[in-house]
């Protein structure tokens, strides 16, 4: 969440930045923020004001009562009791307000940084990059119309899935229900090689791998932003009070909370492999077919805990990280930097990766790469020393996806179709063990 000290100091900034983000009624909620601060800070100060008067008159009871001055002594207790009272009453009113204080907190948005473009929503998303054409800076994906021709003779990966029976959308509705497909002989094969995959280029970019839990308590869905913004898409157990992670950032990063780290410690690099889980309510039509929309799907994340002097540069490493990652697999793809209205709700700036499915003629998102300045690290209190004064300040998170597999597999699979097959990436030759997804059907 934003940090006080950002509102008060920065108050016109805020409220910029929340107006770019479209979030409804910012100066009134920043405003609000300030108000109720106020009276913390008021009920604060007079708690300690009692407490120091409370203290003073305690400290003379016993050279009263030593002197025989009984009565007056009485009279001091009666008074310093009084007191304490009232320093109780203040508190409770201070607390109160911090209670509506952090409420109102977890309701307000990240503030976008400066060179995030304006814009209400993905139309007003800027190409910056793609390896289909030169693009111009300020092209947005409303105008932006630089596309393979769709050639009318490709399959959809769905058509191709069973074709070659590489997956079983209809086993997994029978298993579980829609959106939870079952991969099959080679398709399961090519799974395994791009996790594997994944996670090697990982390795070798310097990223630590870990293997955390799929599912979390309430105060890691809290401390990543998950809670309570997003919690009518996430899978809950109820009595055990657990959720089923959307995405291995909110396990990773949470290994942080409540920790202090040394800057010489930072960047941290870590990487994972988990099964996500969404739930995705109301996803129907045909740009959910197949694995375009998924409620289980494999991912390999990364994550970065930085400081505020790097997290920038940090963010372009992961930026060249995930594009490698597709130059390799010979996929046509381009970048998007958001605009401020179709950022969520916890990132400070995002670029997304899309691949292009021609037999779809539509672009799919395969990656988000996001900076969180402190908005994370505030939540989850992710604080590091600095080495020159050991001065104690936040982090500042990231995070990116490299990468989900399911719209991948879907471009993977239509974009090298051939008539005798469909051709795998020379790079995931090794850890496939085949050169061709051809199987047919039992």
């Amino acid at each position: 969440m934003l940090t006080l000290n950002l509102i008060k100091n920065d108050t016109d900034k805020v409220v910029r930045g929340l107006e770019k983000k479209h979030f409804k009624n910012a100066k009134e909620a920043i405003d609000k923020v300030l108000e109720i601060d106020k009276k913390r800070r008021e009920a604060q100060q007079v708690m300690d004001l009692k407490k120091a008067e409370s203290n003073q008159l305690s400290k003379t009871i016993g050279q009263l009562m030593k002197e025989g001055k009984r009565d007056e002594a009485n009279e001091i207790k009666n008074k310093v009791s009084d007191l304490k009272k009232e320093e109780k009453e203040q508190k409770e009113k201070m607390e109160v307000a911090e209670k509506e204080l952090e409420t109102l907190l977890c309701q307000i948005p990240n503030i976008p940084y400066e060179n995030v473009p304006e814009g209400s929503g993905a139309n007003d998303n800027h190409v910056v990059k793609s390896n289909l054409c030169e693009c111009k800076d300020g092209d947005t994906v409303g105008n932006w119309t630089a596309k393979p021709e769709n050639n009318e003779a490709k399959l959809p990966h769905w058509e191709l899935a069973k074709k070659y029976n590489l997956i079983d959308f209809d086993l997994g509705v029978k298993i579980t229900g829609a959106g939870f497909p079952v991969y099959v002989g080679k398709g399961a094969r090519l799974q395994r090689a791009l996790i594997n995959f994944f996670l090697d280029e990982a390795r070798k970019s310097g990223y630590t791998e870990l293997m955390p839990p799929t599912v979390v308590n309430a105060a890691s869905g809290y401390g990543t932003g998950q809670l309570p913004d997003k919690e009518g898409q996430m899978y809950h157990c109820e009595i055990d009070d657990l959720y089923l992670i959307p995405t291995a950032e909110v396990p990773v990063t949470n290994i942080y909370r409540d920790v202090i780290i040394d800057e010489k410690d930072l960047p941290i690099k870590n990487c994972a492999y988990t099964e996500c889980f969404r739930r995705e309510a109301g996803s129907y039509g045909k740009d959910v077919r197949g694995l375009n929309r998924l409620h289980e799907f494999s991912k390999i994340e990364i994550v970065r805990i930085d400081t505020p002097e790097h997290s920038k540069e940090s963010h372009k490493e992961m930026l060249e990280h995930v594009e490698g990652l597709l130059k390799k697999l010979e996929l046509p793809y381009r970048v998007l930097l958001l605009c401020g209205g179709d950022q969520s709700f916890t990132s400070a700036i995002c670029y997304d990766f899309e691949v292009y499915s021609e037999a779809q003629n539509r672009w799919l998102e395969v990656s988000s790469v996001s900076n969180f300045d402190t908005y994370q690290a505030n939540r989850l209190k992710c604080r590091y020393r600095r080495a020159d004064n050991k001065k104690i300040e936040l982090c500042h998170t990231l995070n990116g996806s490299a990468l989900a597999l399911p719209r991948i597999v879907a471009a993977i699979i239509e974009n090298n179709q051939t008539p005798e097959g469909i051709r795998v990436p020379k790079v995931l030759v090794p850890y496939c063990g085949f050169e061709m997804l051809d199987e047919k059907p039992f």
